[in-house]
């Protein structure tokens, strides 16, 4: 396979052999660069809950209903992911990992698109704030044994766990996790200065959505988001889908972890891709509105997840300005891969053939066309 498209850094033209699974060659195109389209490297996001009215950390959740929620991920771009579930109870996270692991075992593709999972939680803060959506009654201290049952049942496929450093057993956890190959990152966390040099020394590399799931009021200083942002060693996330975070607070996190140091994460709840109105989850009342914002019923003010994907993120952080589009591209795919052991794909010869090929413009920074995972179209808009 054949494939002209400007490189989405130089503005060039570039011819890309696609070999099986694999880029065979990339050379310079014949073609004119303004009758062609951009390509890039495809997305790769660590934190997407479900998608489409399925949530991975569900106790019923099925491996047929992993590989529907896992499909539209190709037309967001995405072709490498990590499912995530979130604070449940024991059994329920065991579910959700087996579910996963055997819609691995049933679909090539599933396989190649879930490069890991991500637990987050259920060892963070009890504190409301800090705690986000997640269910105060499954809270719990940090638990290795726990950690290493939810693994094997995974399949091993466990690589990244958000966890708050205040909770009883953190420290020690950390350092087993990152002996074993898992990366750590603080989130759902109202812990002390000292107790997040504590995580960070232990190990722990980065911040789970930087500046949300916290309380509405912090004191002026220290906080654990000055705290988290301050320090040199943890690379951020953020959910930047012009909800979660005011455009101040991204440009703050930009300029002062630099984009090579931070990814971003749609962070999609269960209710991503739903129609707009309202939803019982879990006993809980949830509003879904037309723009993709999720609130709670009770207080609209305070979301309730995300219903962005990584393209809506990709577009909100480009038209901003605040970064480039080929910066943002890379912090929705390459600077997270190198964060968290992942194979950070690039359009070089040998590389595994995960490409979005896209228009752009001064309106709409990028608009995919084509999806291609492992030398195989996966999306295409015509």
């Amino acid at each position: 396979m054949q494939l002209h498209a400007r490189h989405y850094r130089t503005g060039e033209p570039i011819q890309i052999s696609v070999v099986g699974d694999l880029i065979g060659s990339v050379t310079e195109s014949d073609r004119p660069a303004e009758d062609l389209p951009w390509v890039a490297p495809a997305f790769f996001d660590p934190q997407i809950n479900g998608y489409g009215g399925v949530w991975f950390s569900s106790d019923d959740i099925t491996p047929r209903a992993v590989l529907e929620a896992l499909k539209p991920s190709f037309s967001f771009g995405v072709t490498r992911l990590f499912p995530t579930l979130i604070t449940a109870s024991h059994e329920t996270l065991k579910s959700g990992f087996l579910a996963i692991r055997r819609a691995c075992d049933m679909e090539p593709w599933a396989n190649e698109l879930v490069a890991g999972c991500h637990l987050e939680g259920p060892f963070i803060s009890s504190e409301d704030g800090p705690r986000g959506a997640h269910p105060a009654p499954h809270v719990r201290a940090a638990s290795w044994d726990e950690f290493q049952e939810l693994q094997d049942t995974s399949g091993g496929r466990i690589r990244l766990v958000t966890l708050a450093p205040e909770v009883e057993g953190a420290i020690e956890f950390i350092r087993k996790a990152v002996s074993s190959d898992v990366a750590i990152a603080i989130g759902h966390t109202a812990a002390t200065t000292d107790q997040i040099k504590a995580a960070v020394d232990a190990g722990a590399s980065l911040s789970t959505h930087l500046g949300n799931g916290a309380h509405q009021m912090l004191p002026r200083h220290p906080n654990y988001i000055w705290d988290q942002l301050a320090d040199d060693r943890l690379m951020a996330s953020i959910i930047a889908d012009g909800f979660h975070l005011p455009d101040s607070v991204l440009k703050c996190v930009l300029a002062t972890k630099g984009t090579d140091n931070v990814m971003l994460t749609c962070d999609a709840s269960g209710l991503a891709g739903c129609d707009p109105g309202e939803y019982d989850i879990n006993g809980v009342g949830v509003s879904v509105a037309a723009d993709k914002r999720i609130s709670m019923l009770e207080s609209s003010e305070l979301l309730a997840g995300s219903g962005a994907s990584t393209l809506d993120c990709v577009r909100y952080l480009a038209k901003s300005g605040m970064a480039s589009l080929a910066d943002t591209i890379d912090m929705a795919g390459q600077t997270a891969a190198r964060a968290l052991g992942v194979s950070a794909y690039s359009l070089t010869r040998g590389q595994r053939a995960d490409l979005i090929v896209f228009q752009s413009s001064a309106e709409e920074p990028i608009s995919i066309v084509v999806t291609m995972a492992a030398g195989a179209i996966r999306y295409s808009k015509n």
